[in-house]
């Protein structure tokens, strides 16, 4: 009898090694959810997510989507993704599954709730105002993600005005056309703060016409004065002032409302 060679041998041995490696790897994929219908996956992602396993909550609903196809369980596993996905912080994937959400089924009974989802997944609540500046040109800075809250509420409140979702969509509403407006005067302030005069009546004439109702505009009046002044326009400044005026009488930006700073040039002497 022959001895085997080595290189057989090794040949053998490697092969031995490729099939455990592979025994091991197809356990290692063993599918956790398979044999489970879409509604006992359904009822396990709710349990997961309710006890904060998101993750795992998030893989059995991606399967009930796939197994449900089609159907109203589908749907409700679809909109709790996008929800669970704005929990976990992926809010690029929760905006594109609950927009697919809406264009897919408009006549949805969780429509309501879909238009909120994505008002909520799109709202912040400092909106860039409160956060570190420092470097930052505030000329740059986007609010596009706080007007399409706005927007995803205000078709909420429009479409579903008694929806249980729509008192605090308007209350949502109302806190962001405030604070745009507080963005924009806080940019036009930054601007005339440089001596950028313009610029600076340019942002606050955007505020008054953009956000006419909004507290932000006392001050977005008195940038437009000063900076029209330092324009030397007295046409538009004279008829700023005297919106100031006629809107904000009691305005601590009114002459003997405060006690004038003596490095200011007294420029309400047109009044």
């Amino acid at each position: 009898m022959h001895p085997v060679p080595t290189w057989r041998r090794t040949a053998a041995l490697l092969a031995g090694l490729a099939l455990t490696l592979l025994a091991g790897c197809a356990s290692d994929n063993k599918d956790e959810f398979a044999g489970r219908s879409a509604e006992k996956l359904y009822a396990e992602a709710k349990a997961d997510a309710d006890a904060g396993s998101y993750d795992r909550a998030i893989k059995a609903l991606e399967r009930v989507e796939g197994l449900g196809a089609g159907t109203l369980l589908a749907q409700q596993a679809q909109i709790d993704l996008a929800y669970l996905y704005w929990k976990t912080n992926e809010k690029a994937q929760a905006l594109t599954t609950v927009e697919r959400f809406i264009k897919y089924n408009p006549s949805s009974p969780a429509l309501d709730y879909a238009l909120y989802l994505r008002g909520v997944i799109n709202f912040n609540d400092n909106l860039g105002l409160l956060g570190n500046l420092a470097g930052q040109d505030l000329s740059e800075r986007d609010q596009r993600a706080s007007r399409d809250a706005y927007q995803a509420f205000k078709q909420l409140v429009e479409q579903f005005p008694a929806s249980r979702y729509a008192a605090d969509a308007r209350l949502r509403m109302d806190y962001i056309v405030n604070t745009l407006a507080a963005y924009e005067v806080h940019v036009a302030r930054y601007y005339y703060n440089r001596g950028a005069y313009l610029a600076a009546a340019n942002r606050a004439q955007q505020a008054v016409t953009e956000f006419q109702q909004a507290p932000a505009i006392e001050e977005a009046l008195d940038i437009l004065v000063r900076s029209y002044d330092k324009l030397q326009l007295p046409v538009l400044r004279d008829d700023a002032a005297r919106v100031l005026k006629s809107s904000f009488p009691d305005s601590a930006f009114i002459p003997g409302a405060r006690p004038r700073q003596a490095a200011s040039k007294p420029w309400w002497r047109f009044w």
